[in-house]
């Protein structure tokens, strides 16, 4: 069993790779390209990027509290979130993408000072749930890779790392499995050989593809592009990503 700390680290490698492919792509970005429409219904790409600064920094909050005993939250009271990403939305590109940068810097900063004692600290997400201080690093890549594709500039699911995507495709469907309010679909990676059923009841409908583009319908990041089924037949519909 891989200890909090390794763990972290496996993770904290791939949040670098992942915010510098983040940082390359909006550098290339026009300057007026920040209010134009995300991927995400009533978000500019300047929402996404708020929200990805903001992000780094609340989870500083909980990596602080991990080292140091202390209950921080992970953001200052429950509307501070979207109140803090409508402020920041509209800023120029150059700042958000110095926002980035440095929020990013501070999160790494925050990681490095952490102990195998504080890895294995529990924090409290802002919605209410404890998860360990460890999985921390984990929960910023998928911020950065999701959002990546919400920018709507180039990145797609297919861009994704096979990792990430094997790890997310399972994790979604497990999420999924005996919905009640779901027409149960067996789905079929045909390029990891990886397999699944959501929803509740005998499957009578089979869904194929490549695991990114599985991957990219369960968390509501594409249509069905890619994916192949019975002539005749629709995709359900999916619950939003919780």
């Amino acid at each position: 069993m891989t200890d909090p700390q390794s763990a972290a680290a496996s993770w904290l490698s791939q949040v670098e790779e992942s915010t510098r492919r983040v940082l390359s792509t909006v550098a290339e970005l026009k300057p007026d390209a920040v209010g134009e429409p995300s991927a995400l219904p009533g978000w500019t790409r300047g929402h996404v990027l708020a929200h990805l600064a903001r992000n780094a920094d609340s989870l500083v909050n909980l990596l602080t509290g991990a080292r140091t005993g202390t209950d921080i939250p992970q953001y200052a009271g429950d509307d501070a979130r979207d109140r803090d990403i409508e402020r920041d939305a509209p800023r120029p590109l150059d700042v958000q993408l110095a926002d980035l940068r440095d929020s990013h810097a501070r999160f790494a900063e925050a990681a490095a000072l952490m102990d195998p004692e504080a890895w294995a600290a529990s924090v409290k997400h802002r919605s209410g749930y404890v998860f360990p201080a460890s999985d921390i690093p984990h929960k910023r890549l998928l911020e950065l890779e999701y959002h990546h594709v919400d920018l709507a500039a180039g990145y797609a699911p297919g861009d994704w790392p096979e990792s990430l995507a094997v790890a997310q495709f399972r994790k979604l469907a497990s999420n999924l499995a005996g919905a009640a309010d779901l027409p149960a679909v067996e789905l079929v990676a045909e390029d990891t050989g990886d397999r699944a059923a959501i929803g509740s009841g005998t499957p009578a409908l089979t869904v194929e593809g490549p695991v990114r583009a599985l991957t990219a319908w369960l968390a509501g990041r594409s249509a069905g592009d890619g994916l192949r089924h019975a002539p005749g037949t629709d995709l359900p519909r999916l619950p939003p990503m919780g």
